[in-house]
């Protein structure tokens, strides 16, 4: 659940502060309240000469004002038919296949995180990037994740031809494929391993062309290194078994700040609980003797 206009909810604590107010200011009596004391009225009242309106009578248009700012602060929750927008903005996984992830248990770890990642960018068009001691473009962005999980889904041992792990190598090619899009991503899947000066180097180059890296660790033995993978990550860095962070950094997108399009992504429940100050407000139009 979200709120669609959270500063509505600033009218809450004004509320509060006039309730308090009311409160100590002790219950209606028309008027007399301000000029008999508090036995008097008591007096008058027990006579019947004095009417004295019922207490919590007082807080009903509070209430009604509460109900309102609640319901004007747009509470939401996420519609499982909202309609997913095609965008021109693009993801590029690099999945490192040197040795000391291909051959052990780290390369099912990459397998899955890779798999978790197309599943989850729905709309936005992903490449694939593979990397040792070279790098290789195996698909450029596309809308098809479902051949992307293919070649995912087949990768081994013997997929890499090449031996070490130069990061640097995946990163100069993603930015070639990302070049001239307005967003971009590149999520590097790996143990650390390989991050020198020139992997740096190349991280400043996609930072400068506004191209975020984000990074997703892998088990392995060695244990990975997400201290190196901070060095050239400007985005966020998760296990491979914790997307979410990764995940809500790269569906994050200038849709979301168009109102008429989170109209449409979220279904708003604010005017049903707006209704609730009807229900408060009802009281004040009983008749009376």
């Amino acid at each position: 659940m979200i709120l669609l206009r959270p500063l509505w909810l600033l009218a809450l604590p004004a509320l509060a502060l006039l309730a308090l107010a009311i409160w100590r200011r002790g219950p209606d009596a028309g008027g007399w309240q301000a000029v008999l004391p508090p036995h008097m009225r008591a007096g008058l009242a027990a006579l019947g000469q004095l009417g004295v309106g019922a207490g919590w009578m007082r807080f009903l248009p509070l209430a009604g004002g509460a109900a309102l700012a609640v319901g004007l602060a747009g509470p939401a929750i996420q519609r499982s038919d909202a309609p997913v927008f095609a965008q021109s903005d693009a993801v590029v996984i690099a999945i490192d296949m040197s040795p000391s992830v291909a051959r052990g248990p780290a390369l099912q770890d990459a397998q899955a995180a890779a798999a978790g990642l197309l599943t989850q960018l729905a709309g936005r068009p992903v490449g694939l990037i593979l990397y040792a001691g070279e790098a290789y473009a195996v698909a450029a962005p596309t809308d098809d994740s479902a051949t992307l999980e293919t070649q995912i889904s087949v990768l081994g041992a013997e997929t890499m031809p090449d031996e070490g792990s130069r990061p640097a190598a995946a990163m100069a090619m993603a930015g070639q494929l990302l070049q001239g899009l307005k967003r971009a991503d590149l999520v590097l899947i790996s143990d650390g391993g390989g991050v020198d000066q020139a992997a740096q180097a190349e991280a400043a180059r996609l930072r400068d062309a506004e191209i975020r890296i984000s990074a997703l660790t892998v088990s392995g033995d060695p244990p990975s290194d997400p201290q190196a993978l901070r060095t050239v990550a400007g985005g966020p860095i998760a296990r491979f078994d914790d997307l979410d962070p990764v995940v809500r950094a790269l569906s994050s997108t200038g849709l979301e700040r168009d109102p008429a399009m989170r109209s449409l992504q979220y279904r708003d429940l604010g005017p049903w609980l707006a209704l609730l100050a009807l229900l408060s407000l009802l009281p004040q139009f009983r008749r009376q003797a």
